[in-house]
């Protein structure tokens, strides 16, 4: 199984990409939109789910964890396949995806190329259930700093359900330091 791909991405033909990795061998990976907006040649780091089937291989390559995880659990809604997961995981970022999810925005999934409301429902209706049983949103989706956010406003005598809400409204190119301030302030 090919889990991770570190190499030179080379060549991009509509959606399909040709990496180079470092012992000269070149993988053809199907590539997320965002990945092939740089200018050619550039170092690219992949997770991938190599699909097998009955006379090919085919190799999909996602930015990082949360894309696969959320890849592997569109794979369990019935009727929705490879091709199919890749085109919803391609279509936004996976925050906005877990948010149409959890809003039941069937309108949201139906703007997908090649998805009708009938498999966005399927979508909605299956992952909502999996979101809440198998997955923690909020450990899922949380980085190491917003984890050190939470804790530091929990030390400070702030719950944590309520300091998990404030999270998605700081601003990511702020500080660590300056984030708990902007915190404290909506907290207050």
């Amino acid at each position: 199984m090919i889990g991770k791909i570190k190499g030179k991405l080379v060549e991009v033909e509509n959606n399909i990409g040709l990496i180079e990795t470092t012992c000269g061998v070149y993988y053809q990976v199907y590539l997320p939109q965002q990945l092939i907006s740089f200018e050619l040649p550039y170092f690219i780091e992949l997770y991938t789910f190599l699909h097998a089937k009955e006379d090919t291989f085919i190799l999909y390559g996602f930015a990082d964890k949360k894309e696969l995880d959320f890849f592997k659990l569109l794979l369990t809604v019935p009727n929705v396949g490879p091709k199919t997961a890749f085109t919803v995981i391609s279509y936004s970022k996976i925050e906005e995806l877990v948010k149409a999810v959890i809003n039941n925005d069937i309108d949201f999934f139906s703007q997908i190329p090649s998805l009708g409301k009938k498999t966005a429902m399927k979508i909605i209706l299956e992952i909502s259930q999996k979101l809440k049983s198998e997955f923690k949103i909020e450990k899922m989706y949380l980085t190491h700093e917003d984890k050190m956010i939470i804790d530091a406003l929990v030390s400070l005598g702030f719950g944590l359900n309520e300091a998990k809400k404030v999270i998605p409204k700081l601003p990511k190119k702020f500080s660590i330091e300056k984030r708990i301030k902007e915190a404290l302030k909506m907290l207050k």
